[in-house]
């Protein structure tokens, strides 16, 4: 696969979001998860999301529960959660596998663009990263995604521009994602 419009991800009914309808438009690209310590991440996403959709932002939404287990309900479970606990209106696809060989082929993908480059500097850095690397001893020398809530932005013209890990500051990552507008 050439870039990021080949790609195809399936929908918790069965049909599928083609990447290629939203050419000419800037894609956050987020695993995520419902129980973890993260997902209030869910607001800023929104709010992201609501001040920037018309504007030619597009929020793909691709629940993960390879972390901790953090993710354990239904496709269904999950919207209601996120509907019910962040008011979502983004889209959200079928929960799949970022890493590993039952991965989505897009996320092999994003990862080739973008490997993992740290995770900046936060409060309790260090008891994360041991946390992290009990799963993945060689975290820092992969481009596995290492935890829910790692977001790739994709800018208009389909390049693969940024990689957030989960730990970055969200002010920083619509900050990004705004400039790209």
């Amino acid at each position: 696969m050439a870039n990021i419009y080949d790609f195809k991800v399936a929908r918790p009914d069965g049909s599928e979001l083609n990447l290629a309808d939203n050419k000419g438009k800037v894609m956050v690209i987020v695993n995520t998860a419902t129980g973890c310590g993260f997902t209030p991440q869910y607001e800023p996403l929104e709010s992201m999301y609501r001040e920037l959709h018309d504007s030619g932002l597009e929020i793909v939404d691709i629940p993960c529960n390879q972390f901790g287990g953090q993710a354990p309900g239904s496709d269904e479970e999950i919207h209601e959660f996120c509907t019910l606990n962040y008011n979502t209106t983004f889209p959200q696809m079928k929960k799949s596998d970022v890493n590993g060989e039952n991965e989505l082929p897009l996320y092999t993908f994003l990862k080739s663009r973008k490997g993992f480059e740290g995770f900046g500097e936060f409060p309790d850095k260090e008891k994360f990263e041991d946390f992290v690397a009990m799963g993945d001893p060689d975290f820092r020398n992969n481009a596995n995604i290492k935890w829910n809530f790692t977001k790739f932005v994709v800018d208009r013209d389909g390049n693969v521009v940024a990689r957030f890990e989960p730990t970055a500051d969200m002010g920083e990552v619509v900050a990004f994602v705004k400039s790209l507008i």
